[in-house]
């Protein structure tokens, strides 16, 4: 199936948005439950936090915690995914230590790094590390062991040492499920990013959500989930684009 492009690409999100607000307004009138206040009600909250100044500053922190968290779990996630996918060693050594990690509960680290780091930005950003490495990790490996072994024999023949088998051949073939991992990556590091601010040093959009959880105010918890959402989308948003610029090379069909 051809993907479609231009505007007409847009009308099925769009189409999606609009069915998910109209179900959320009608539902939450007909229940009248008070946790579950209408989409307008929580627009209008939203716009109140904005108007007083409670929304910027608390989503700028939010926001740089996210990037510096992500920022360390590409450079050690593509550097080890891809050690362990090209080398046995390094997967024999470094495997269980990825795999145990990936599966265990990210947050119960949260104590550990409150004592090493203190409840600062380097706790949290440790959280956001520990819910989006080890993905990154184990697809990175993943792409890399299954490059073609045409490929490889083909750079051996050509007379490609191992340094330009990687980065010529290796690297740019692993590319595209490699982007799959760290798209996967960037989704649970805004997980990690709003569990670490309400569990650890209670800043940014983690502060707001815990000061409103503890009130049982509901329209706040939402309007401030609806940014968290945000913060989501263009997040992905923009790992969408660069993964196109990347692999613009392939053919629609073979991008993951």
């Amino acid at each position: 199936m051809i993907p479609r492009r231009g505007p007409a690409a847009l009308l099925p999100p769009l189409g999606g948005l609009l069915a998910g607000a109209v179900l959320w307004e009608t539902a939450s009138r007909t229940a009248d439950a008070a946790f579950l206040p209408p989409l307008t009600r929580v627009l209008a909250r939203l716009t109140e936090l904005t108007a007083d100044g409670r929304i910027l500053p608390s989503l700028l922190s939010s926001v740089l915690n996210l990037v510096l968290g992500l920022a360390v779990s590409l450079a050690a996630g593509l550097t080890l995914g891809t050690l362990m996918g090209r080398y046995r060693a390094a997967e024999a050594a470094l495997g269980i230590y990825m795999y145990a990690l990936l599966t265990a509960p990210s947050l119960v680290f949260a104590p550990v790094f409150f004592s090493l780091f203190g409840p600062g930005r380097t706790s949290i950003v440790a959280v956001v590390v520990m819910y989006s490495l080890f993905v990154i990790v184990i697809t990175t490996a993943s792409a890399v062991r299954g490059v073609p072994a045409q490929l490889l024999e083909m750079g051996r023949v050509y007379g490609a040492g191992e340094r330009q088998l990687l980065f010529r051949v290796v690297l740019p073939a692993a590319l595209p499920m490699a982007m799959a991992g760290i798209r996967l990556g960037v989704g649970r590091a805004v997980a990690g990013m709003i569990n670490g601010e309400m569990f650890i040093a209670v800043v940014g959009l983690g502060r707001l959500l815990t000061e409103a959880g503890g009130s049982f105010d509901s329209a706040t918890v939402l309007a401030v989930l609806l940014v968290v959402v945000a913060v989501a989308l263009v997040a992905i948003g923009i790992t969408h684009w660069v993964d196109r610029r990347l692999t613009g090379w392939l053919p629609e069909t073979s991008r993951t």
